[in-house]
């Protein structure tokens, strides 16, 4: 999996260097390569760029540096990810089959929270409304919470029509359990189609909608969710005033 960031113009001379160093780098980006190594390492969340550049030196290439820690571990049990806009060190896709028999057995999303889950990913920022809309059918409340439980979805914020619905969207998490590195990476049509997951012969006119290239950006019809909004959702322990 790319890292995301642009190449950098030095060659390493083996997948994990000779752990004095690494070979082809500058004796600084060399350092920050090992700190930026330690720092995903001992996390047990995604790390973000911008919190690996307020812990490695000033001035140092965030991008550069983390492809060099790609590369590094590319050929290794564990490979560096992206996720979104975070890093993380996850098992190597073909040694997946390792950790299964350790795997924890989640429970089963119901086909209605697959459904909503597939719209939410496609169409975010997306209400209750037009989800129910383009499903054809009234989605529960406890099927959204049941996502929103997930970690996977979450509430983006407020539309700006009467009733100023609230809007979903995708986490990090999302990606992150599904393999991707951005929302953009999710299956097009001719992919959903190979795997047998739509029919060859679709309705005139039916697209698959491409997924908003930033996620986390409100779009210009949003309002971001406040203190009062999140309280009025349960989110937010009400604020108790002096009479």
């Amino acid at each position: 999996m790319s890292g995301g960031g642009k190449v950098i113009p030095f060659v390493l001379d083996g997948p994990a260097g000779d752990g004095e160093g690494t070979p082809g780098l500058p004796a600084d980006l060399a350092e920050a390569v090992r700190m930026a190594e330690a720092i995903v390492f001992a996390s047990a969340e995604l790390v973000s760029a911008k919190a690996l550049a307020a812990r490695l030196p000033d001035g140092v290439d965030v991008p550069a540096v983390m492809e060099a820690v790609r590369r590094q571990y590319e050929r290794r049990g564990v490979n560096l990810v992206r996720v979104g806009d975070g890093w993380a060190f996850r098992t190597a896709g073909d040694l997946a089959f390792l950790m299964s028999r350790d795997a924890v057995q989640q429970k089963k999303l119901s086909r209605a929270a697959l459904e909503v889950l597939a719209i939410i990913a496609y169409h975010q920022p997306v209400t209750r409304a037009e989800i129910e809309e383009i499903r054809g059918v009234e989605t529960s409340k406890g099927t959204l919470d049941t996502l929103l439980e997930t970690g996977w979805v979450r509430l983006r914020g407020r539309r700006r029509t009467p009733g100023r619905p609230v809007t979903y969207g995708t986490t990090d998490a999302f990606l992150d359990h599904f393999g991707l590195e951005e929302v953009r990476d999710l299956p097009g049509m001719d992919e959903l189609k190979g795997a047998g997951l739509l029919s060859p012969r679709m309705p005139t006119g039916f697209s698959v909608p491409q997924p908003p290239a930033d996620p986390d950006l409100l779009t210009e019809d949003e309002d971001p969710l406040t203190d009062i909004d999140l309280e009025e959702l349960g989110l937010l322990t009400p604020r108790i005033t002096d009479d």
